[in-house]
């Protein structure tokens, strides 16, 4: 199987969920299998957020999962790899992409852990898993993982010029708007 990749240009955790939300959530466990289980990854999240994000997102996925049996699993950075390999399913949770990213590149071959699985990144994490992306709270342009060969801008305004028309050329860019779900399959 292709890894499945589902990237959201984020939304706000603070509002009530929208369709937008459950698109997302619908696209997320849309392919996965009828038991599937679900790693839950809040690195890049403020510490007293997480448990409140935790609530919300299983709260939507088990709103959007149809007749599917869920298991969760939140993952921990000295358990990563083995997390990994249990689900079926990686929420890449969005927040800060700096703190994704100093989390992530601890460990080596993530396109391989990542393989034949489904990946689903929000914000941030959607953009570590580029080989570049904009930072437009931090107004910064960052160098991801490198699983996927784009560059990317989430949180995406229409008439904003491409702050990454710069940098890699030859490198397409994605742009996606908030509440808005691409899916791509390498």
């Amino acid at each position: 199987m292709k890894t499945k990749f589902v990237l959201h240009g984020g939304f706000s955790r603070e509002k009530a969920p929208t369709q937008e939300d459950d698109a997302f959530f619908q696209e997320m466990l849309k392919d996965a299998v009828q038991d599937v289980k679900v790693l839950l990854v809040y690195f890049a999240e403020r510490e007293e957020k997480v448990q409140l994000r935790i609530g919300q997102d299983q709260e939507q996925l088990n709103k959007n999962k149809g007749s599917r049996v869920l298991h969760f699993k939140v993952a921990a950075e000295e358990t990563f790899i083995h997390d990994c390999a249990w689900a079926d399913i990686i929420y890449l949770h969005g927040g800060r992409t700096v703190k994704l990213m100093e989390a992530l590149k601890k460990y080596q071959n993530m396109g391989q852990v990542f393989s034949g699985k489904i990946i689903a990144g929000d914000s941030a994490g959607a953009n570590v898993l580029r080989h570049w992306f904009y930072s437009k709270n931090s107004k910064e342009i960052g160098e991801g993982l490198g699983i996927l060969p784009l560059k990317i801008v989430v949180h995406y305004e229409d008439g904003i010029p491409n702050p990454l028309a710069d940098v890699e050329p030859a490198l397409e860019t994605l742009f996606l708007r908030e509440y808005q779900t691409v899916v791509q399959h390498y």
